[in-house]
């Protein structure tokens, strides 16, 4: 959040504050999907873009394999249920003419011991 404040290029942000809604195939019923980031920047070209953005550990953005895992059931629907969210905002960005970008500790520069 620093840096969106700091940032030069962002001409704007907001965490949280964009309601999407998707159904999910756990139960079968809406629900609201809040990304974590909305940002507007100039880009180096000085074109004016809109993002989403999820912010995740890499583990939830892999579909789970290793069934003989305790946790198995859990990423499983962690997976499913993201998965319908990721749709929604891919398809709510593209009709804004949005991009939807998701974010692991890969792309944010985190490692981890």
């Amino acid at each position: 959040m620093v840096y969106c404040d700091q940032s030069t290029h962002i001409l704007e942000w907001a965490s949280e504050e964009i309601s999407i809604p998707y159904v999910s195939p756990i139960d079968r019923r809406r629900h609201k999907y809040y990304p974590d980031f909305y940002i507007k920047y100039q880009t180096k070209e000085g074109r004016i873009k809109k993002s989403l953005i999820e912010i995740k550990p890499k583990k939830q953005t892999q579909k789970p394999t290793n069934k003989k895992t305790k946790s198995y059931i859990s990423e499983s629907k962690t997976w499913v249920v993201n998965q319908a969210k990721w749709a929604a905002a891919e398809e709510f960005c593209k009709d804004h003419r949005w991009e939807f970008k998701i974010m692991t500790e890969d792309d944010l520069g985190i490692k981890y011991k």
